[in-house]
């Protein structure tokens, strides 16, 4: 099948599946459902590729493994988090911003259907790349592995601070964020690297650095830290300003001293 039929094919799928996933909010009241449905997107489409793809059999074979785990524990630990707890902060502000508006809402939802066929221009790349077994591939299944492990201890230590009912309305430091504010976004973003690597040998491998550097500016820029440390901001006030005073905002580094 044509690369480029295979991506519009899958867009259209993410707006059906955007569609229903709008109509689950209408009824609940809890937009979050869209980062489960992007998430598992996206792994849809990593293994759509692999499937469809005219590359090799190990780039593509990979990419289905590492795209389709990636996406299921993300999609699982955003699911568990939209299932058993109220609607995220983000999305109750946008909720008042619109007043309720569910036709905004409706094109939010198609535009994260947009960026599923965007985020899964990597994915192409991939799935046309002629490399067997090589460097290259062990480069991108190490870097994968650093970071969903990385990634997944954050998730679980911020889990476990909200957890404890003593910790409301404090601000997490514990563990790797101690040493970034944002580390699950951090290891989020080192994650597409790994199609890099492993869309060597492909004709269009430069399209995989989409990846990389389109979830910067958006994790920077536009959907990930301003929202939501302008969320944290109004539930933790000082507390979180003095956490943005003295920890790197996505890159670990050890916090500032605190002058006594």
């Amino acid at each position: 099948m044509n690369a480029w039929i295979s991506l519009a094919l899958l867009w259209v799928t993410a707006v059906v599946v955007m569609t229903l996933g709008w109509q689950w909010q209408r009824r609940r009241q809890n937009a979050g459902i869209v980062d489960v449905l992007w998430s598992a997107g996206l792994g849809a489409g990593a293994i759509w590729f692999a499937l469809f793809g005219d590359g090799a059999f190990v780039p593509r074979t990979t990419l289905a493994l590492l795209g389709g785990l990636w996406s299921a524990r993300l999609a699982l630990h955003l699911w568990t988090r939209v299932r058993g707890e109220p609607e995220d902060g983000r999305y109750q502000n946008l909720r008042a911003h619109w007043n309720g508006s569910q036709a905004n809402f409706f094109f939010f939802f198609q535009f994260q259907a947009l960026l599923i066929a965007l985020f899964a221009l990597p994915f192409l790349a991939v799935s046309r790349s002629t490399d067997g077994l090589n460097a290259w591939t062990i480069s991108a299944v190490v870097i994968w592995l650093i970071s969903v492990i990385g990634e997944s201890l954050a998730d679980r230590q911020l889990a476990r601070f909200r957890n404890d009912p003593s910790n409301h309305g404090r601000t997490c430091r514990e563990g790797l964020w101690r040493y970034s504010r944002h580390p699950n976004y951090f290891f989020e973003w080192v994650h597409w690297f790994a199609y890099v690597c492993l869309a060597h040998g492909s004709p269009i491998a430069w399209l995989a650095w989409s990846g990389p550097l389109v979830m910067y500016v958006f994790l920077r820029w536009i959907s990930g830290i301003p929202f939501t440390e302008k969320q944290a901001l109004r539930s933790r006030g000082n507390d979180y300003r003095e956490y943005q005073r003295n920890t790197s905002m996505l890159f670990p580094w050890f916090p500032k001293r605190i002058s006594s």
